[in-house]
């Protein structure tokens, strides 16, 4: 792992704003109108909570991403910059407008809308070569929402591993379920990939969680963490050990929107203060499982005192001193 950086963590890519609908008449009809009866409009995508969660956590983060020069791209910037998120390597288009996706909810069900926006157009010859120099770490997510740096993935590897930055991605979910990920080609240059279970088995093509490890053990840099639900996480060797750590159980769940996020935000924190996989496995799963004691993706991440309050009231743990 390379020892110095400014950073300890830049998160690359997809940013966005979330307009959240709660107590809605239905879902839309054509032709039919529908009232909502509370609106929320607030920062929104998974690497944004991803982001934001491993600063609270004490790693020093900053975002390299794409928004438009509007209002949206405004509450964006000013949100990562709350909390505690370095805005310096944001671009801001006048060409496309700030991604937004609307979530519609409905009882316990909900539907998303997203336009793409600006996170779209940005590849590999809009960043700053400077946060190759100045990061640790780069984590990426939702590849498949992002074309254009999806197509460039290949330069943005080979400029991390010039500079020595390691590397995490999390696929997320393929809108089009197309699935078209090279993961033989493209694993060899992730030092942690970190996708769910349905993800990877999309991914390489079977539903067999065995399988699917089998299949990518040959082609891991070094490790693969796959989440698992409430089951916990499956931490992967590129020696094809594997190591299932359940998850701590939230018998008051508030709701599990961007737990994926914050369980990636605690491993990756833990991986760039140097703790060994298990552990970073573990503190992972912790951060998950905190992320579910509130409301939204960032809500039980106010702040690191607040964090390591709920894991030891809630959960009855204590993190490292290392972490």
């Amino acid at each position: 792992m390379k020892k110095t950086g400014k950073y300890d963590v830049v998160a690359l890519g997809e940013l966005n704003v979330d307009i959240i609908l709660n107590r809605i008449d239905g879902f839309p009809e054509i032709g039919k109108e529908k009232f909502a009866g509370d609106m929320t409009v607030t920062l929104g995508s998974s690497t944004a909570i991803f982001a934001a969660n491993v600063a609270c956590l004490g790693s020093k983060t900053a975002f390299a991403g794409m928004i438009g020069d509007d209002s949206f791209g405004s509450l964006v910037e000013k949100s990562l910059a709350a909390k505690g998120v370095d805005t310096g390597y944001l671009i801001k288009s006048g060409k496309y407008a700030t991604g937004a996706t609307i979530v519609m909810s409905f009882g316990e069900d909900r539907a998303n809308l997203t336009y793409q926006g600006a996170m779209d157009h940005m590849g590999f010859a809009d960043l700053d070569r400077k946060l190759f120099e100045e990061a640790k770490h780069i984590h990426i997510s939702s590849i498949f929402m992002q074309s254009e740096l999806k197509r460039d993935l290949p330069e943005v590897f080979a400029a991390a591993e010039e500079a020595g930055v390691t590397l995490s991605m999390d696929t997320q979910w393929d809108p089009v379920e197309k699935w078209d990920f090279d993961f033989k080609s493209l694993l060899p240059h992730i030092d942690i990939f970190m996708p769910n279970e349905t993800e990877l088995g999309h991914i390489v093509g079977t539903s067999d969680l065995d399988a699917a490890v089998a299949a990518i053990v040959p082609y891991l840099k070094r490790a693969a963490v796959i989440k698992c639900g409430s089951r916990g996480s499956l931490l992967v060797g590129k020696d094809g050990s594997t190591h299932m750590l359940p998850s701590f159980l939230n018998r008051n769940v508030v709701d599990a929107i961007g737990a994926g996020d914050s369980f990636n935000a605690g491993f990756i924190h833990g991986f760039v203060k140097g703790l060994e996989l298990p552990e970073c496995q573990r503190l992972g799963n912790l951060s998950g499982a905190v992320n579910t004691t509130a409301a939204g993706g960032t809500g039980a991440f106010t702040s690191k005192e607040a964090f390591e309050k709920t894991a030891s009231e809630v959960f009855g743990v204590s993190l490292s001193s290392r972490a």
